[in-house]
């Protein structure tokens, strides 16, 4: 037996493993564009039309005819790419005028760009804190922070999720065991259940202890707090977070791309030492041109329209599957987990919505823990009080047919 043949029976037996658990994720193709009303198609060859309720399209702006139209012309002005990575020859006008945009929206000295928001929390810990250094971490936060925080040398720490008297008891070690700078990591609104971190006593611990806080508000920018402008607006307290990370993949265009926010000096550093930005093409035109425009309509009187239908859609979905006996996770965001424990179920409840015309996907471990199954709902302004009603009773239609045939 060859080295490649032990090595594919290897790999196939791990898949094997994950199909035996019921832990497979399968990727269903979109024949349409991203919107509240998609067509998806089946194995047969078929197609079906879906409400979609599992987008990170909050706003509704993925496919909004003037993002695109913004995109389309950046294209035309700037090129399809580059062809380099930012320091060579790959930085454009519009990438300047997209980070100037972003620290102004977000209230910042400057901004740097990346592939993806995955590499901008990639690039931040490594360049910024070394061995005199530690890390104070959310243990569920997103694994792009948790991958970064790899990477770099400082010491870690860990505080249970939003247990602020355990992050204050690991923010004591740190300064026991003598750290130079210490930095609280948390994302903002934890995308798997919906809740919003506490910044508010974050950032108070954070001054008491003389740290700095880092926020990933991939699933907040664009939709939640005044303008738009994510969990430390919403709380009050946008000008006590040192570094902020985002993303231009959900509510500010849909498309890819991430960022980092900071002051002046940090991100002039991360531009000469950051891996990720600069082993990586640039970003291209027609990401920044939507990305400026969803931008430009989040701070509008618009934006402020879609936020409030955004959160009468979340009120009623919300009211109408606790009236119908479903088990949400608790929060305030677009995200409403519903909660079935085992994995088997969440896949079988979504392979059965989609079949009754409802798209939503099944999580289960690794993505989240094991025992926590569920199907995550989100919300888009764009969604009409009629698709969330058929969403609820088709919800209920189907966990009544598994329950009749014994499936939970």
């Amino acid at each position: 037996m060859t080295g490649e043949t032990q090595f594919i029976d290897r790999v196939r037996e791990a898949l094997a493993g994950i199909e035996a658990a019921g832990l497979t994720k399968p990727e269903r193709v979109l024949l349409s564009a991203q919107g509240p009303e998609i067509t998806v198609a089946r194995k047969d060859g078929s197609t079906a039309d879906a409400i979609n309720f599992c987008a990170n399209n909050y706003l509704g702006l993925a496919s909004d005819p003037r993002v695109v139209a913004a995109a389309a012309e950046a294209m035309r002005s700037w090129g399809s790419g580059a062809a380099a990575a930012r320091f060579i020859c790959g930085t454009q006008g519009v990438h300047k005028e997209l980070e100037a945009a972003l620290a102004s929206y977000l209230g910042f000295d400057d901004a740097i760009l990346f592939a993806a928001c995955f590499d901008a929390n990639g690039a931040v810990f490594e360049p910024l804190f070394e061995e005199q250094d530690a890390i104070v971490s959310d243990t569920l936060n997103h694994a792009s922070i948790i991958d970064g925080i790899r990477l770099s040398k400082a010491k870690r720490y860990r505080f249970a999720t939003s247990d602020m008297a355990d992050l204050e008891r690991q923010l004591k070690a740190a300064r026991a065991d003598g750290a130079r700078t210490i930095v609280i990591a948390t994302d903002g609104v934890f995308s798997m259940d919906g809740h919003i971190a506490n910044l508010p006593t974050i950032t108070a611990l954070a001054a008491r202890y003389g740290a700095l806080v880092m926020v990933d508000d991939c699933h907040a920018t664009g939709h939640l707090g005044p303008e738009g402008r994510g969990t430390p607006a919403l709380h009050g307290v946008d000008g006590r977070i040192d570094i902020l990370t985002g993303t231009f993949g959900k509510t500010l265009g849909g498309g890819l791309g991430g960022f980092i926010c900071a002051a002046r000096e940090v991100i002039a550093l991360l531009r000469q030492r950051a891996r990720p930005y600069l082993f990586s093409n640039s970003l291209s035109p027609a990401t920044c041109g939507a990305a400026l425009e969803a931008i430009r309509i989040a701070r509008s009187g618009e934006g402020d329209a879609l936020r409030q239908q955004l959160a009468a859609n979340r009120k009623q979905f919300r009211e109408g599957m606790a009236a119908a006996g479903f088990d949400l996770a608790l929060g305030e965001t677009p995200i409403i987990p519903v909660l079935l424990g085992d994995d088997r179920a969440a896949q079988e409840m979504a392979a059965l919505l989609l079949e009754a015309g409802i798209y939503v996907t099944g999580f289960s471990y690794p993505v989240v823990p094991k025992g926590k199954a569920r199907i995550r709902v989100q919300l888009c302004a764009k969604h009409s009080p009629d698709q969330i009603t058929r969403a609820i009773e088709t919800f209920v239609t189907v966990r009544d047919t598994m329950a009749a045939n014994g499936s939970r």
